[in-house]
């Protein structure tokens, strides 16, 4: 090992463990590969930065899209799941990675409820589980627990489990960098307690399994922990990205005046169900816009949400309204959203219940195969950090889940078969990291900016003025704090959605450029790859060595 005092000044590394597999995150992918890693063999060791249930998985209201065996429409199929994934994808999904992630579905499912979870019953008397319909999906395909406390079910299942076998895990510990080799092959990670305590994990194989990016604008459906410290650990160990200025705005989170941070989602279930979107007058939003109406993919949605804000009588306003009065037993069916509602004065059985799209789920990350390997050996990544090519441009919903249990299966049988042929590097040869600094911006400015200029409806004199913000207002800060590590990834990947969205001179799926209104298939039928320059700044890559990752 480096001298610590050497490399860090004053922050000293006060221990030093070691695993076969670190795994950064405690969600639906971390979780599930952990497990069966541990069940392979392997030595391993969870790091959460909050409690190990915590994570955005739990907050997952509709459910996980499968198509399960016997159990669907009568002209329902697997491969219809992916067509409608495809379609959603709008051009940048990767097919064979579609069919299959979604082919491993079922099986996925059958594992889990293996493991304890619960599903909705479609009735009383019925072994069949409940099924409904979202946006983007052509048959009632989505299976659900807790009427809309889905994520709920499958975080208290994988928690439970974790606890059950007793796999390690080390709370309250945020991720900082990659520990590397001389060959730039990671073999561990640092990181720092609450108390800003540092320490080392070494491991031949570190997975990143820590969500999204929802805390780089005012609104998000995702919790406070969501601020893409894995896209950004990634991006400084050497990794590809791509996609990362599709970033799905969910159409609706419930709407009080002033909210800021994580809203409450009024789950996309609710206009499978019969709920409608209207306006102030109470006029359809939906109407006209779409041949799928209120379940149309959600892109369009929120995109139309956002237009018909932007066209009120009288001026902008701030949000819409989604009346689902005329669903029966609403408190029962949809308790999570039901609750929200009452805290705020509103009861669904009688009234509209005011709604606004807010940022939901990353579309790109970190690109990987569909066994989670990175384009640095060593490491891994899976959940909505990853590229996979499942997504593409816009996420259909609920196939998030499912794609966490499907890619956290195969990155434990991806590591165990990367050790077992000595792929990997020895953890003996890691190096820490030369300087624990980087740029950081006032989180404040930059939500208030990514908000304004960088949501829906993009164009480039706002991006531009999201580059000159972030250049004028960023400071080489120490990341000695969680605070800081989490404010330093929001900046690195603020940079990298504006370097990629200022270039994609187009509308499509999620990313939406009101200067460049159409869909550009000629030029922009492909993935922009982005890495960081010697220097650390953001840059994109060659579309063509996409084919080349993993």
């Amino acid at each position: 090992m480096s001298d610590p005092v050497n490399v860090y000044g004053t922050k000293t590394p006060v221990w030093d463990a070691r695993a076969d597999l670190v795994v950064i995150g405690s969600g639906v992918a971390g979780l599930t590969a952990a497990l069966h890693a541990q069940e392979l063999g392997l030595q391993v060791l969870v790091v959460t930065k909050a409690a190990v249930e915590d994570g955005n998985t739990r907050w997952a209201q509709g459910g996980v899209a499968v198509v399960m065996d016997g159990e669907h429409d009568d002209d329902d199929s697997v491969a219809k799941h992916a067509e409608d994934t495809l379609t959603a994808g709008a051009g940048l999904c990767d097919e064979d990675a579609v069919r299959l992630i979604i082919g491993g579905g079922p099986a996925a499912v059958a594992r889990l409820r293996d493991r304890g979870a619960r599903f909705d019953a479609a009735d009383a008397d019925s072994a069949e589980l409940a099924r409904t319909r979202e946006g983007g999906h052509s048959a009632f395909r989505v299976i659900h627990a807790g009427g809309d406390a889905t994520g709920a079910e499958v975080e208290r299942t994988l928690v439970a489990r974790t606890a059950d076998r007793r796999v390690p895990v080390l709370e309250r510990h945020i991720a900082v960098d990659a520990l590397r080799t001389p060959l730039g092959e990671v073999v561990g990670v640092t990181v720092l307690d609450s108390s800003g305590v540092l320490g080392v994990v070494r491991a031949p194989a570190v997975l990143l399994a820590s969500g999204g990016v929802g805390q780089l604008y005012q609104a998000t459906s995702n919790p406070e922990i969501a601020t893409g410290d894995g896209l950004a650990l990634a991006l400084r160990a050497g990794a590809l990205a791509a996609d990362v200025e599709f970033v799905q705005f969910h159409p609706t989170v419930l709407f009080t005046p002033g909210a800021r941070g994580r809203c409450p989602l009024v789950t996309e279930a609710i206009r499978g169900e019969g709920a409608t979107l209207i306006d102030a007058t109470g006029a359809p939003v939906m109407r006209g816009v779409h041949p799928l109406g209120d379940l149309a993919p959600r892109d369009v949605v929120s995109a139309a949400i956002t237009r018909r804000m932007t066209l009120a009588p009288g001026g902008v306003d701030d949000h819409v309204f989604l009346d689902a009065t005329g669903i029966p037993g609403f408190a029962k069916r949809f308790p999570t959203v039901h609750a929200a509602c009452v805290a705020v004065g509103v009861d669904p059985a009688g009234e509209p219940i005011p709604v606004t799209p807010a940022a939901h789920f990353a579309c790109g990350g970190v690109v990987t195969s569909v066994d989670g390997r990175s384009s640095v050996r060593g490491l891994y990544a899976a959940g909505e950090v990853a590229k996979t090519g499942l997504h593409g441009a816009n996420r259909l919903a609920s196939n998030s889940l499912l794609e966490g249990l499907v890619v956290g299966q195969r990155v434990a049988e991806a590591v165990a078969a990367d050790l077992a042929a000595g792929l990997l590097a020895n953890p003996k040869f890691g190096v820490l990291p030369s300087v624990m600094t980087a740029p950081v911006a006032e989180r404040d400015s930059l939500q208030r900016v990514m908000s304004r200029y960088g949501a829906i409806g993009r164009d480039t004199d706002g991006l531009a003025v999201i580059s000159s913000v972030l250049d004028l207002s960023t400071l080489d800060t120490p990341l000695w704090t969680h605070e800081a590590v989490e404010d330093a990834a929001l900046t690195l990947v603020a940079q990298a959605l504006v370097t990629a969205a200022a270039r994609r001179t187009e509308s499509r799926g999620c990313h939406v450029r009101s200067d460049f209104p159409d869909r550009d298939d000629a030029a922009w039928s492909h993935s922009q790859l982005i890495r960081l320059s010697p220097s650390g700044h953001p840059v994109l890559t060659d579309p063509i060595l996409v084919e080349d990752v993993a």
